[in-house]
């Protein structure tokens, strides 16, 4: 655990310093933040359940709300023919940034949830 939350902390905190010149920097650098917090915190060896799942469930609403909105994934999915979102770093269509942004919040919410799963396994066997 201590070597994925490393990985996570890392690619959390070059995902926020990547977010600088996105349009949007002072929501998703906060967000790529927290994830690294959260990860590093792990891989010290703390462990917060309750951030864990304030965290997954502000990012699973915001998830949604990409995911349904207009230009979001399913528009992206359907309309667009899942057309390639990583052939260039600039998001020239809108239906781009919000499918990106979809996923980035999905890494997310995997790795605070492995670390929640984790933390709560880990405290049963201390009882």
């Amino acid at each position: 655990m201590k070597i994925f939350n490393i990985f996570f902390t890392v690619i959390f905190i070059l995902f926020a310093a990547l977010q600088y010149n996105d349009p949007d920097p002072y929501i998703w650098i906060p967000i790529y933040g927290y994830g690294a917090l959260m990860c590093l915190l792990a891989a010290l060896g703390r462990f917060y359940r309750g951030a864990y799942l304030s965290g997954i469930f502000i990012y699973l609403v915001y998830a949604s709300y990409l995911f349904f909105t207009k230009d979001g994934v399913a528009d992206w999915a359907t309309s667009h023919d899942a057309e390639n979102i990583a052939q260039t770093m600039k998001a020239t269509k809108p239906w781009i940034e919000d499918t990106r942004e979809f996923f980035g919040l999905l890494i997310i919410i995997i790795a605070l949830l492995v670390n929640y799963i984790y933390a709560g396994k880990r405290q049963r066997t201390a009882a």
